[in-house]
């Protein structure tokens, strides 16, 4: 006896859902590491750094995003079938295989992000290094801070795109596959680390530096979403069904779509659109309102990349090729 499941419902057929909450928690996760290593390394490069104090986002944004990257990995444990396999993956390359190029870029990104953060500790925080040894490596690692920044930064865009061509190469996912998807995910997660490093510096010219860089990715990220969608519209049936619950108000996703135009675009950008023209000069004069509403719009931007990723997970398991 033959079944045929014609229906691609992931609701219906549960058994038909590929990934749930722990892929987009990780995805999110993967995101935000990869953005802050990038934002990391920008903070190391272009801004001016006149006192040790200015520097202290330069080498706690590596180790944030190296813990980050470590809970990421955790939650994608979670989601394999066979937990305790997984090595599988590191006893061998594939050059075709998504999966595997993530793999091996994880393994490496997470022990060099901890370097960077090493070699970046200046001589005001090294207290903060409990153990002597990690002190000597931070010395001897400190000639070399602008290599492992470029490093970083490299590893960073690679991360930030790979989660979208996580989901890019499932061709039965029409919603997935498209070329301009690792392109978002990677705008994303350079908007979301900008984001957390506006929330994490002490310093008001730092975050003023980082929400004038988010305001530019906002932008960007609206023209991106609109060609996004735009390319699903001119493609093939199935890829203009896929996009049909962001648009219907029948749709089981109208509210998702709602919320990443909302809380992931206009909201964010409508509270710190004013801070563009900004001069650096009178960064003292800002008001405590203002400094709150850049950090309320960094949290929109956290918020808003997580629902980007939810939204186009789950979405994307509810319609297919046929």
């Amino acid at each position: 006896m033959e079944t045929t499941i014609t229906g691609t419902n992931a609701l219906t057929y549960p058994h038909l859902h590929v990934w749930g909450w722990e892929v987009v928690i990780y995805l999110f996760l993967g995101g935000l590491a990869a953005g802050l290593l990038v934002m990391s390394a920008i903070a190391n490069f272009s801004m001016r750094k006149p006192e040790e104090k200015d520097q202290a986002f330069c080498f706690k944004g590596p180790f944030f995003a190296c813990l980050i990257l470590v809970i990421g990995v955790f939650f994608i444990w979670l989601d394999l079938g066979r937990k305790f396999n997984f090595f599988w993956l590191y006893l061998s390359f594939e050059p075709l295989s998504p999966m595997s190029w993530g793999s091996w870029a994880l393994a490496i990104t997470i022990p060099i992000s901890g370097l960077y953060g090493l070699s970046a500790v200046p001589d005001t925080y090294k207290g903060w290094l409990k153990f002597d040894i990690l002190k000597k490596v931070s010395a001897k690692l400190n000639p070399f801070v602008r290599k492992l920044a470029v490093m970083n930064f490299g590893l960073g865009i690679f991360i930030g795109i790979y989660t979208g061509v996580l989901l890019s190469a499932f061709v039965a996912r029409p919603l997935w596959n498209s070329s301009i998807l690792p392109v978002l995910f990677l705008n994303s997660a350079l908007s979301t680390g900008a984001a957390l490093a506006i929330i994490m510096a002490k310093r008001t010219s730092v975050k003023l530096y980082f929400t004038k860089i988010d305001i530019w990715l906002i932008f960007s990220e609206i023209v991106i979403i609109l060609l996004f969608f735009y390319g699903h519209y001119a493609s093939a049936a199935a890829q203009r069904k896929s996009i049909i619950p962001f648009f219907s108000f029948n749709g089981d996703h109208i509210l998702y779509g709602t919320a990443i135009l909302m809380v992931a675009i206009l909201l964010p950008l409508a509270l710190v659109i004013e801070m563009f023209d900004v001069k650096d000069d009178i960064v003292h004069d800002l008001t405590k309102k203002q400094i709150s509403r850049m950090k309320v719009s960094a949290a929109m931007v956290l918020a808003g990349g997580f629902i980007i990723r939810l939204a186009i997970v789950y979405a994307g398991q509810l319609s297919g090729l046929s």
